[in-house]
């Protein structure tokens, strides 16, 4: 089957792609996430959960500098140059997984204090609420779009161009059956 760039990266060296590009991106910011709910309920700006939730925010933010660094180096540039895009769905797929990691680390910013200084705690918690919005537009819409097998609008793997004599692919061999009917 035919896959965008973004799902082959999940795919490809198991377990350690799906570990570092969503598993533990995805945990921060779900930590980051589910504490924020817990502050915005309880307006409690100390305690375990608040440094968790600083914690995650720094964590995440950070993490993200490191992929989104990755990810344009070995993979958007390289891509762009050779033309190598499996149809827009796939420029839509890594992109927005790209675009997702921005707002956590504008989350990570705000909490080294970087940006937002003039800010009271409720404006810093309404920052911290949309870039997670955000975050989880951009990050729901790279996995949707990542998961769309990219033949449907049109593209054509290597292996899908046959030249007229048929030696340039390789049909897969079907299995053999045991054909011994003696007992």
């Amino acid at each position: 089957m035919n896959m965008t760039h973004y799902m082959e990266l999940l795919a490809v060296n198991q377990p350690w792609n799906l570990t570092i590009f969503m598993a533990i991106p995805v945990i921060l910011a779900e930590t980051l996430a589910i504490t924020e709910l817990y502050i915005l309920f309880t307006r409690k700006f100390d305690g375990a959960i608040y440094y968790l939730n600083r914690f995650a925010g720094i964590a995440v933010g950070l993490y993200f500098i490191g992929i989104i660094y990755y990810i344009m180096t070995n993979a958007v540039i390289p891509i762009t140059k050779a033309g190598e895009w499996r149809t827009v769905i796939d420029a839509i797929a890594v992109g927005s997984y790209v675009v997702a990691g921005l707002p956590l680390i504008w989350i990570a910013l705000q909490e080294f204090s970087l940006v937002n200084r003039a800010l009271d705690q409720m404006g810093k918690l309404k920052i911290h609420a949309i870039c997670i919005a955000l975050f989880l537009v951009f990050g729901h819409v790279a996995m949707i779009a990542g998961m769309v097998d990219p033949t449907i609008l049109g593209y054509k793997s290597a292996n899908d161009h046959q030249m007229m004599n048929g030696n340039d692919v390789q049909m897969p061999k079907m299995p053999m059956i045991n054909q011994d009917h003696t007992h």
